[in-house]
């Protein structure tokens, strides 16, 4: 499947039927009179958040999304039928933006929340509704409101508990892999992963969701690389893990680029709870990983782990600072006989 994070769509509420003339024709009624009915109204346009979609792609070939007016009113008084509402399904986590991209208009945060976003216009006025005392043969009917439409964005922040930051070839895609079963492109060039990734850790009885983002490079706020547009996928994040390779030039350096980065870009990421978690620890010895994490506490990191994304190793201290964080509701049942202080085996994964 695509990755979409974005979309422009066109979106029209229905416009409300118009109101009938009518007059009775029945066999005892002496004067007769008139009868004409309402008209029906429009459909209204609703969002709607469902589980199981992590996309946009759907809205890069349909962009249009127009619901149905209201039938007009009859003879008999009989209301026109209403218009059927159109209901747009969006994953958990989109925002629906203005069109200048200025004002959110409605935030999805969990499954099943609705939201109308414009109201079909109401049916007009048969003539029947005219009547009086004094206007006993009234002519006169409504037209229907009209439609309302507009331009908006959808603009998609997955939901993650945890998001991973870092430069390109930091061991993130291997991270992830080695604790969920996202199965993310691994290999041994910058920008293997060009889309967020998410999976689902278990940790102690735990669980948690963990996105892995593009590796970011010095200049990101102003489009170098990928660029620092997927960061707002993490801006629902708890926690920040920010993997730095340990086997790279300058440890110390390269959490000072992502620091900036994260700053530049705002929205809060830079004030965000950050573990520094010095990956690649299975190609240096115990020496040399000491001496890189006591440089990284000097230059401003509070704790740092040294982990293995390859072998697994130093993960489960990482994760037990990590769930201090992290709400005890997202706590899951184990199976009798299971002992609840035992680790879960790396890999387990359930879908997001």
């Amino acid at each position: 499947m695509h990755f979409l994070d974005q979309a422009k769509i066109f979106i029209r509420s229905g416009a409300g039927g118009q109101g009938a003339v009518s007059f009775r024709r029945e066999k005892y009624a002496e004067y007769g009179g008139p009868d004409g009915g309402n008209g029906g109204k429009g459909g209204d346009i609703i969002f709607e958040a469902i589980s199981g979609l992590n996309t946009l792609i759907d809205f890069r070939y349909t962009q249009h999304f127009k619901a149905k007016r209201g039938n007009g009113g009859m003879g008999r008084n009989r209301t026109g039928a209403g218009g059927d509402d159109l209901v747009i399904k969006v994953p958990v986590g989109t925002q629906i933006l203005s069109d200048d991209k200025e004002e959110v208009l409605a935030d999805f945060t969990h499954a099943g929340q609705r939201i109308m976003l414009l109201r079909g216009g109401d049916g007009g006025r048969g003539n029947l509704s005219y009547s009086s005392s004094t206007n006993r043969a009234p002519r006169q009917h409504g037209p229907g409101y009209p439609s309302r439409e507009m331009y908006v964005w959808l603009r998609l922040k997955l939901m993650a508990d945890a998001g991973l930051v870092g430069l390109p070839n930091a061991g993130k895609s291997t991270f992830i892999n080695q604790v969920t079963n996202t199965q993310a492109k691994v290999g041994d060039y910058p920008f293997t992963t060009l889309r967020p990734q998410l999976g689902v850790v278990q940790h102690r009885n735990r669980e948690f969701v963990l996105a892995d983002i593009p590796g970011l490079i010095e200049g990101a706020a102003e489009g170098a690389g990928i660029g620092d547009r997927f960061l707002g996928h993490i801006e629902r994040c708890r926690v920040l893990i920010h993997l730095i390779d340990a086997n790279g030039d300058d440890p110390v350096e390269a959490m000072r680029v992502v620091d900036g980065e994260l700053e530049n870009y705002g929205a809060g990421l830079d004030e965000k709870i950050k573990l520094v978690a010095l990956n690649k620890g299975d190609l240096l010895d115990d020496e040399l990983m000491k001496h890189f994490a006591d440089e990284l506490i000097a230059a401003g990191a509070d704790r740092v782990f040294p982990v293995s994304g390859a072998t697994g190793a130093g993960i489960s201290d990482l994760f037990d600072a990590l769930l201090e964080y992290m709400p005890h509701d997202t706590a899951t049942e184990r199976p009798e006989g299971v002992d609840p202080n035992a680790d879960v085996e790396p890999g387990t994964w359930s879908p997001v």
